[in-house]
């Protein structure tokens, strides 16, 4: 990400022979491309913001960028988090077993069950694996939901 500008321009376009104004919420500046975001929580999105942001749909790929809109959390986001969260609290951990977790994402990126099968007790390495996710030492797409397929990455070092 090279830099987000917020409301960074305003639209005018004809619709039925009147004229509309619109300023989408930000636009994301990337290496090679941009994208366009709106953000509307779903159910106040109306017939008169869908035409808008058609219009903006089409102004970003005029200039080649992607468009989208943000209408809210993907249901598996929040159950995601409620998950974490259960793992909020500090733990003791007298085999080290945050340790063991930590240094095998530190070698690479792992699927979240073959991370805790490579420690010393894997049963309770789950719990503290969740618990470094949830304190943001290790990281994970929360796009999908956290399954033994969910790749871990050491945090800050998504790919």
């Amino acid at each position: 990400m090279e830099e987000v500008l917020s409301q960074p321009f305003k639209l005018r376009f004809s619709v039925d022979g009147g004229w509309m104004d619109h300023t989408p919420d930000f636009l994301a500046i990337l290496p090679g491309t941009a994208i366009l975001i709106d953000v509307r929580p779903g159910h106040l999105i109306k017939e008169r913001d869908a035409v808008k942001f058609a219009a903006s749909a089409v102004a970003a790929a005029a200039a080649g960028w992607r468009y989208v809109v943000v209408a809210g959390w993907r249901r598996q986001v929040g159950a995601g988090l409620d998950a974490l969260s259960a793992r909020r609290r500090p733990m003791a951990d007298p085999l080290d077993l945050q340790g063991q977790v930590l240094d095998l994402v530190g070698e690479r990126p792992r699927l979240f069950g073959d991370l805790v099968a490579a420690t010393s007790v894997p049963a309770a390495a789950r719990a503290y694996a969740v618990h470094l996710l949830w304190h943001r030492r290790l990281a994970m797409d929360l796009a999908q939901p956290l399954a033994d397929a969910t790749w871990v990455y050491p945090a800050g070092r998504m790919v």
